[in-house]
């Protein structure tokens, strides 16, 4: 048997060092070869770490949330054969699980005293005393149950634990979920109401971490400036149920979003400081001719903005196709850094979450960004006559060194006269 060192590789664009945010392994587990060890967050994107060979875990580089620099080592690995740690050179120092005994002498997984997986850290329930944590203790729950918990928004607190020492398993999630359904009180092991106490400390790693930076930047470097305006949908919703029924099952469904995209295509022609981004190590703006558009998405490790490429070049069902895929690959993980990066204006919208109106922190370094608020049907006065109309408002904020008040506010007029008379969305 021998030894195989997985190193951090080079995952290119000048990358030289990542987060490590996910172990799919622990110490002792069988890999087989291209399974999944690892994710990794650049500054662009997360990308998951493939083993190359087949083998037994016996050491792990790192915990989430450590960074590691490209070429440190990643993971350890036992093999058939003499394996690759001969060629390694100056391995950084990693603790190893110690040897095998043979088989016949091998003792029980549980006794080994190999290092372990984070969650393997944890005590098992034979491990921990009987009685109940103390009162304002932190909950006792793994790694993966505390994730789990996170999915489902449960608070750890008010779960009661089942395991040895009123350790928290998967199970009491399940039965505190069926619980909050059904609509009744959560077990509180005494009866009636209970005080609260305890605390949970969540890390920031991974892609939270990034987006936290990332807003912190933007909200210190750039002097934001919001403007906000009302638009009347009632004939673009009417276009857009139109099509949709006329399309229905031959071209994709049309949303709101490619229509404000087609409005911006159009609206950034006569105001191009608006699709631009601004260095400021070098104080220059570069404008650009293409339109890419970055889509503000919520995936399910937090917020991401993949990018419409071209959508100057698109049209309303090729836009629809390309927002829905993109969004699809967010949301499973799986965009990779090219869709994630060279946005030159962005879109953010929450659909029926959108409010009234909202505030939106600028994509850096561009300069713009036109947040949607959700459409609600009130009364609104036309020609004299009271009617109900479906009205918006957009919400946009503007880098107020480059964009001055009164080119925002063209620029937001424009755009809702667009929407406002959609037939001139495709005029030439």
């Amino acid at each position: 048997m021998g030894t195989h060192v997985i190193k951090m590789p080079d995952i290119g664009e000048g990358i030289a060092e990542v987060e490590l945010v996910k172990w799919y392994v622990a110490v002792g587990d069988e890999v087989g070869e291209d399974q999944t060890l690892a994710d990794v967050m650049t500054d662009k994107a997360m990308v998951e770490i493939p083993s190359p060979v087949v083998g037994r875990v016996v050491a792990l580089g790192g915990e989430p949330g450590q960074v590691l620099a490209v070429g440190a080592e990643l993971i350890r690995l036992e093999v058939a054969g003499d394996g690759n740690l001969r060629e390694a050179s100056r391995p950084v120092p990693m603790e190893a699980a110690p040897a095998p005994a043979p088989k016949a002498e091998a003792p029980k997984p549980e006794a080994a005293p190999a290092p372990r997986h984070p969650e393997a850290e944890l005590p098992r329930d034979d491990d921990r005393p009987a009685s109940r944590p103390a009162p304002g203790s932190p909950p006792l729950a793994s790694p993966a149950v505390r994730q789990h918990a996170w999915d489902l928004g449960i608070e750890l607190r008010f779960v009661t634990g089942s395991g040895q020492g009123g350790r928290i398993l998967h199970g009491d999630l399940e039965a505190y979920v069926q619980q909050r359904d059904a609509g009744l009180p959560p077990a509180t092991g005494g009866g009636g109401l209970a005080k609260r106490s305890g605390e949970e400390r969540i890390p920031l790693i991974g892609l939270r971490r990034k987006i936290a930076e990332k807003m912190q930047a933007a909200k210190r470097h750039i002097p934001h400036f919001t403007y906000v305006e009302e638009v009347d949908v009632t004939e673009l919703e009417a276009l857009r149920a139109t099509l949709n029924q006329r399309w229905q099952g031959r071209r994709a469904h049309l949303t709101l979003l490619p229509f404000l995209a087609r409005a911006l295509v159009v609206a950034v022609r006569d105001f191009p400081q608006m699709n631009a981004r601004f260095d400021e190590d070098s104080s220059t703006v570069t404008r650009y001719g293409a339109v890419h558009l970055g889509i503000a998405t919520q995936g399910e490790q937090g917020l991401a903005v993949p990018v419409v490429r071209h959508a100057e070049a698109l049209d309303l069902w090729g836009c629809a196709q390309e927002v829905a895929r993109l969004a699809t690959a967010v949301r499973g993980g799986k965009a990779g850094r090219d869709e994630l990066s060279g946005s030159t204006l962005t879109i953010s919208s929450l659909g029926p979450l959108g409010g009234i109106a909202s505030t939106p922190i600028i994509n850096h370094p561009e300069v713009a960004i036109i947040g949607v608020n959700r459409i609600v049907e009130r009364p609104a006065f036309r020609h004299g006559l009271v009617v109900p109309r479906k009205l918006m408002n957009l919400s946009a904020s503007f880098d107020h060194r480059l964009i001055d008040g009164q080119d925002a506010a063209s620029f937001i007029q424009a755009v809702r006269q667009l929407l406002e008379q959609p037939a001139t969305l495709f005029l030439e």
